[in-house]
């Protein structure tokens, strides 16, 4: 087989790679005879179709597979033995200026780049750090006493406060026309939970159990209803019965309804501070990282093959599609999504993928196996049955591959900051968790 190589631009490169006709046509009758062992014809018996009608019905098919087969057999063993690492499947077209007796074909295709990483000695990162605080455990634990709470009438004469729950029948119009979910009868909401907009929660304060009122809401320009976004309208709102919460005693039985196993207050709080040591780590973590690819994708220098970055676009694309059929969104197969419009997002997150290979690559920073245990066992301790969790993970290599991949950032992450100049910077408890 005879091999040409040619650098066409930056990344891209094309074999021409020269078969002898004789190898095709032998392989192409040895599987047509092998095939007409078992093919059924009409007026045949099994075995006994003759080789001109199965060549006239096969033929065609077996010869393409064979092609593909060959070339695609030709041209790894090409590019391994030119040392060549391919990047994305190459793209094949004949070549019609093959010596007599042969065929040609030309494979186009990217290699992976060289990667050249700055000098991270003279790269900056922001390092950010979070307190748990008293009053962040304080909080949450209101957090738990509302998630426990009880509700009773509330008396005739007192109006909707907040933290009531309120049910109410409401019709709500637009230039005086109903519109598509503006109306409901019995709907009860939380009175400062956020379930309904700031300015219905601020309409029915102060109402008392039968009374009516009208008032005017200015739906936002990016509210999830795309055909009220921006619009205001009148909405005619009837408080039929008002329920005040009430929340229990943070104590030592409270503490026991959690599931706490000592029993008290203390403990409790304990246990509260250790489940949100264990979040802010999480958080933290995820920030400096990003922190840290922002540094690399800016002082790494490679040129980006095409065709992972049309590649990662097809993945975002189907990611995207895949998260339109869980929200029940019809037809999400057939929805318009153009892939040029992940390109972006895609390029950067090849960029980012292919720096960190060669971090890993060079500095031997790849995920060892307590790593990945202590990972796991970290991730499980915030469910109710951490053995179960290990289990689910371990049992997957899917799975495992995801907390591998996460593993392999971290331990890039602390290698850069061990390098870079960091500034330090305590963040608000309150600030951290808020952050999308």
């Amino acid at each position: 087989m005879a091999v040409q190589i040619e650098t066409l631009e930056k990344l891209e490169r094309r074999i021409t790679l020269t078969l002898p006709a004789s190898t095709i046509n032998g392989e192409v009758e040895s599987r047509l005879k092998r095939l007409a062992r078992t093919v059924k014809a009409d007026g045949f018996r099994p075995g006994k179709v003759p080789m001109s009608v199965v060549a006239q019905r096969y033929g065609y098919s077996v010869q393409y597979e064979v092609v593909n087969d060959k070339v695609g057999q030709a041209f790894n063993e090409a590019a391994s033995e030119a040392k060549l690492r391919v990047a994305g499947a190459p793209r094949i077209t004949q070549n019609e200026q093959a010596p007599e007796g042969s065929l040609a074909f030309d494979a186009t295709f990217e290699v992976y780049p060289e990667v050249a990483i700055g000098d991270l000695a003279a790269a900056e990162v922001e390092r950010i750090g979070t307190e748990v605080t008293e009053a962040a455990i304080d909080r949450t634990v209101e957090i738990l006493r509302k998630q426990r709470r009880t509700f009773g009438l509330r008396p005739a004469v007192e109006g909707v406060a907040e933290g009531d729950r309120v049910t109410i029948d409401f019709e709500g119009k637009i230039d005086g026309e109903p519109f598509a979910g503006g109306q409901a009868a019995d709907f009860q909401f939380i009175v400062g939970d956020g379930q309904m907009l700031a300015q219905f929660d601020e309409a029915v304060r102060g109402m008392k159990a039968g009374e009516s009122k009208t008032f005017p809401l200015q739906f936002p320009a990016d509210y999830q209803g795309a055909e009220v976004a921006g619009k205001e309208a009148d909405f005619l709102v009837t408080v039929k019965k008002i329920e005040a919460a009430h929340l229990p005693d943070v104590d030592d039985a409270f503490a026991k309804a959690l599931g706490i196993k000592e029993g008290t207050v203390e403990a409790l709080r304990a246990d509260v501070k250790k489940n949100l040591d264990r979040e802010v780590k999480f958080r933290v973590q995820a920030r400096n990282k990003a922190a840290v690819m922002d540094v690399l994708s800016k002082t790494a220098t490679l040129d980006v093959p095409n065709a992972l970055v049309a590649a990662e676009s097809d993945r975002l694309v189907e990611q995207m599609r895949a998260n339109l059929k869980e929200r029940g969104f019809k037809d999400a197969d057939k929805v318009p999504i153009p892939a040029e419009n992940f390109k972006e997002q895609a390029e950067r997150r090849v960029r980012l993928g292919l720096v960190v290979a060669e971090l890993v690559r060079t500095n031997n920073l790849q995920a060892k196996p307590e790593q990945l245990q202590k990972h796991i066992e970290e991730l499980s301790q915030s469910y109710e049955k951490p053995a179960e969790v290990m289990r689910w993970y371990l049992g997957d290599r899917q799975r495992m591959a995801e907390v591998e991949a996460v593993v392999i950032e971290n331990n890039v992450a602390e290698f850069v900051l061990a390098k870079a100049k960091v500034v330090d910077k305590l963040l608000p408890f309150d600030d951290l968790m808020s952050a999308a």
